[in-house]
């Protein structure tokens, strides 16, 4: 049984950033959605809440014409917060219908927000990166070359 044609050839995965009027998180998710395409059988997107394109539902929409079933969304952000816990549920469409109005986060999020998702699929949202002991390996590399 070829697993790949069955298990993973419907599959996407979108990987969401912040975005910002700066570049560099931008570059990074792009950087990380790189080396994630090169390891998979399956399509990566990236999409970014506001100020970066594409947009959210763009990316949905463009995994969507690929044909894939089911989308991952992972939030490229290290721990929960407004935006992963309402703001991007939101714009998912998972968060059924209750708005929480209540939270003072005072920049707009997506001017594109009138684009609307065009997928009939299955979305399943996973945790932030979280306190992931590979993470940990990465900030002892940074401390380790500052001392060289």
């Amino acid at each position: 049984m070829d697993l790949n044609s069955n298990s993973t050839s419907k599959i996407g995965v979108l990987l969401v950033g912040h975005g910002s009027r700066l570049p560099y998180g931008e570059e990074v998710i792009n950087g990380l959605a790189e080396i994630y395409r090169e390891q998979a059988d399956y399509p990566i997107c990236v999409g970014f809440m506001n100020m970066n394109k594409p947009s959210i539902p763009s990316a949905i929409n463009e995994l969507s014409r690929e044909g894939v079933e089911k989308i991952i969304v992972t939030p490229v952000f290290l721990a929960h917060g407004v935006h992963t816990k309402q703001d991007i549920p939101h714009i998912l469409g998972l968060d059924n219908g209750h708005e929480d109005h209540g939270h003072a986060h005072d920049h707009s999020h997506h001017d594109e927000e009138d684009e609307e998702i065009q997928f009939d699929g299955e979305i399943i949202y996973t945790e932030p990166l979280g306190s992931d002991p590979r993470l940990v390996e990465i900030l002892k590399d940074r401390v380790n070359n500052s001392l060289n």
